[in-house]
């Protein structure tokens, strides 16, 4: 099974490969004669590199993946080690991991001399139906999440379902929300077909997670390639991809970014809550909202949090890269498969129709 989707920008056109093959078949097939390749790794996935021989121009940097490394002292930290080992602008990155792996090699391809090729090889659900596609790149900071970035894309993905299978169950849930996220403002048959077919797709059945995947990138590429740098505010505005993420990364910061709650678990209870909202105002229909919170808790994704009723929660919410003018913008449903934006709600609205 091979299948490439497209992503064509106006800074970048480049394929999304998904296949399985060997992870060192494709780092060597991008070396060239005397250029350097730096492979930034999590840990965790160290094994994939474990019969690459030494190389002199192949320099391996292996870190714990996790929201604590997109930080500024992470970024120089890194930059730092790429630097002594002389990094020149015809050097190739590659990003081997997780989401978090892939934000900050992202970061560091986009600032370091400037800009360096880079590929992305995700490793985990989420990572390869949502961060990997698209070119964000972002640090985290007290204020919240991925308030420092870049858009820089990269020069290619190669996703392989295969890796997969070493995952627990509960990080396969949570980049299964991303998935379900991608249905639910987009494409209401393929909703359909998770609340159908959800158990197969979480037991990673080879040909069911493929299928999910390959949809869940298809609908991400829509968006990415009508809007690459979040410019519109109709409903093909990249923004609408941030469904579930104002409230999630509220959740997040206020969790501090521990395992306590996963990006994918914040972003179901953002779903949830946010269609809340549609909901109070009668923009989708009780059945609609009903089904959605059946199907999270099918899939045994959390779908309310407690801390929601905090003060310090929509103080927070409003530091949102979405938020202007002290009022705070969001995306919601107006039916499955249909996203919209939510404009200028104040604190107080947003506190009374989450806790009515």
């Amino acid at each position: 099974m091979k299948k490439i989707i497209k992503i064509k920008t106006p800074t970048k056109n480049y394929n999304i490969v998904v296949q399985k093959k060997s992870i060192l078949s494709t780092i060597l097939n991008e070396k060239k004669n005397g250029q350097k390749i730096y492979i930034i790794i999590d840990s965790k996935v160290s094994y994939l590199l474990k019969n690459l021989k030494k190389n002199k121009n192949i320099h391996i940097l292996k870190i714990m993946g996790g929201e604590k490394i997109k930080s500024i002292n992470y970024y120089s930290k890194i930059c730092s080690k790429l630097l002594k080992l002389k990094i020149d602008r015809s050097s190739s990155i590659i990003a081997i991991g997780g989401g978090t792996i892939g934000d900050l090699t992202g970061f560091i391809a986009s600032t370091i001399l400037r800009g360096v090729k880079y590929i992305l090889i995700p490793t985990t659900l989420l990572s390869q139906v949502d961060s990997s596609i698209g070119g964000k790149n972002g640090l985290n900071t007290t204020y919240g999440k991925n308030l420092i970035g870049t858009f820089f894309q990269p020069d290619k993905v190669v996703i392989d379902p295969s890796v997969l299978f070493t995952l627990p169950k509960r990080e396969i849930r949570s980049g299964y929300a991303e998935i379900l996220k991608h249905a639910l403002i987009k494409d209401a048959k393929l909703y359909h077909w998770l609340d159908k077919y959800y158990t197969q797709v979480i037991n990673l059945k080879k040909e069911f997670i493929a299928n999910a995947i390959i949809e869940s990138i298809k609908i991400k590429a829509f968006f990415v390639n009508k809007d690459e740098k979040e410019k519109l505010i109709n409903n093909k505005s990249r923004a609408m991809l941030n469904f579930g993420h104002t409230i999630g990364h509220t959740l997040e910061a206020i969790y501090k970014y521990n395992n306590k709650l996963l990006h994918g678990e914040a972003i179901a209870i953002g779903m949830a809550l946010e269609t809340k909202i549609s909901l109070k105002k009668n923009l989708i229909t009780k059945k609609e909202y009903d089904n959605l919170i059946s199907h999270l808790k099918k899939v045994k994704l959390p779908y309310f949090d407690k801390k929601i009723t905090s003060n310090s929660f929509y103080d927070l919410m409003l530091a949102d890269k979405k938020s202007s003018n002290n009022k705070i913008n969001l995306i919601s449903l107006k039916k499955i498969g249909r996203a919209y934006f939510e404009r200028g709600l104040k604190k107080k609205e947003i506190k009374k129709l989450l806790n009515n």
